[in-house]
């Protein structure tokens, strides 16, 4: 639920005017039924939100003029298609100014079409099947793309959902432009969700370099200028962390240094304290820990004002993971420390869009992370038992390389059988998430269980990660050649 200083910054400038059109889209639901809908919605996606019937009417008589971004993400995930306008909600930077621009959509006039909107509550089917005929359907299919893997169809799908790579007619750009690249941003954010990394990167490459040749163009506004710049700077992160998950470090780096440039260009500090965080990441993936530290401390600085404490918490892991590769267990357990006091603090209205994936589960995983790199693989164990735990099925890329970590962890542990398990539940989930990480890790497993290999647990999993291994260098054998193909098509446009 909203903080009271966002209930103030929301309605202490303009007089609330009651959201009918929110009210059409409850229906014949009362407000309780309709809060517990949202919490349902929400819980498919991944995302936190504690609405109530309170809530809803104070959405509805206008005192809420815009949603924080949790909430954003769950009503579209309810009404596919709507923008926040739609909803009767004001662009969020008419309400909360260029600190939160990121996620605004353009003021167009609101026209509300009640005669077939009670009926869209019943979102769990309606979603899926919408959601399955955009990754299946429509642009894939038509540019050729429907031969490819489900994963890079539905990345091919999203491409199409980006502006041009030339500025509109007349080469000026505006709120419509702006739009369609933080949604671009989102779409890329939910696919890796849901399917890992790889498949989507180099689809990726192409509304990346549209969202940069946009910031040529003419543009009236500062503030679509003001979205533009961090729309681009938050697509060159998601593509730096697409590059980074399928283990092409450099492309990554390139990625991040391109948003941190921009970030600094527009004086955007959390578009900063993003771009340090996953460069702390990085770093530390690619056996850079020095720099991993100095980094998150940079992001740290950069996030100091902006009011966000889980920001803060999860720039205090990427800190202690750092100190985890340098070997240094006092720097580490401080800064652990200091991201679980942070945590605690819990969610705010001015907590990040892009930080809807850091719960409890990935505080554990990543804590997990630190003592596996520590030596000390029983804890280890345990705080990624807890991430496999806690993790929200949503996040089917998260659950398969949180129970891959586990595997890892209980290998090096001395506890070959519970290992092989977890190993195979992660070799099930593989058939929908493709990520060089978890494969990694896999073979991480693997090769410490091969001593083990006549325990019939260790056997079967070490004959299935085999096997899943000859098919993965066989399918990229033939998903590249589909792509060589794909690629040709899109050049012709």
């Amino acid at each position: 639920m909203a903080s009271p200083a966002a209930r103030s910054a929301s309605s202490r400038t303009v007089p609330a005017r009651p959201n009918t059109a929110f009210r059409q889209l409850r229906g014949r639901l009362s407000p309780g039924e309709f809060a517990a809908a949202v919490r349902r919605s929400a819980r498919e996606i991944g995302e936190q939100v504690s609405c109530d019937a309170r809530y809803v009417g104070r959405v509805e008589s206008g005192e809420i003029r815009c949603p924080n971004y949790a909430y954003e993400r769950v009503f579209r995930h309810m009404f596919p298609g709507l923008t926040l306008p739609d909803m009767g909600f004001a662009p969020r930077e008419a309400v909360r100014g260029r600190g939160a621009r990121t996620a605004a959509v353009s003021a167009a006039p609101l026209a509300p079409d009640p005669d077939h909107r009670d009926t869209r509550i019943q979102i769990c089917e309606e979603s899926d099947v919408l959601r399955r005929a955009f990754i299946t359907g429509g642009p894939a299919a038509a540019l050729g793309f429907a031969a490819l893997h489900p994963i890079e169809a539905a990345a091919a799908a999203a491409s199409d959902r980006v502006p041009p790579p030339r500025p509109p007619a007349g080469g000026r750009a505006g709120a419509a432009e702006a739009t369609a690249v933080e949604q671009a941003v989102r779409h890329i954010r939910l696919l890796d969700d849901r399917h890992g990394a790889e498949g989507i990167y180099h689809r990726a490459t192409q509304p990346l370099r549209a969202a940069y040749d946009l910031l040529e163009a003419d543009v009236r506004h500062r503030s679509v200028a003001d979205r533009l710049h961090t729309g681009a700077g938050e697509l060159a992160i998601s593509v730096g962390w697409l590059a980074h998950d399928s283990g092409r470090f450099d492309d990554a780096r390139s990625h991040y240094a391109e948003a941190l440039a921009t970030a600094r260009v527009c004086g955007d500090a959390a578009l900063e304290a993003h771009a340090f965080c996953n460069t702390a990441f990085l770093a530390r993936d690619a056996g850079r820990p020095r720099e991993a530290v100095r980094a998150a401390q940079a992001g740290q600085q950069a996030a100091k004002h902006l009011a966000s404490p889980r920001l803060l918490s999860l720039l205090a892991l990427r800190e202690a993971g750092g100190w985890a590769g340098l070997a240094d267990r006092s720097g580490c357990e401080q800064a652990l420390a200091r991201a679980e006091r942070l945590f605690a603090g819990g969610p705010r209205d001015s907590d990040p869009e892009w930080m809807t994936f850091y719960g409890e589960a990935e505080l554990a995983g990543l804590e997990a992370q630190c003592w596996s790199a520590l030596g000390d693989a029983g804890r280890a164990a345990e705080h990624a038992h807890r991430a496999v735990a806690l993790q929200d099925p949503h996040f089917t890329r998260n659950i398969a390389l949180f129970t891959a970590e586990l595997a890892a962890d209980l290998a090096a542990d001395g506890a070959p059988e519970e290992a092989a398990a977890a190993g195979l539940r992660v070799l099930t989930l593989l058939t929908q998430v493709r990520s060089a990480r978890i494969r990694t890790l896999l073979a991480t497993t693997a090769h410490t269980l091969r001593p083990h290999h006549t325990l019939p647990p260790v056997a079967d999993f070490l004959s299935r990660h085999a096997a899943a291994g000859k098919a993965e260098r066989a399918g990229g054998r033939e998903r590249e050649g589909a792509a060589v193909g794909a690629v040709g098509l899109i050049g012709a446009d």
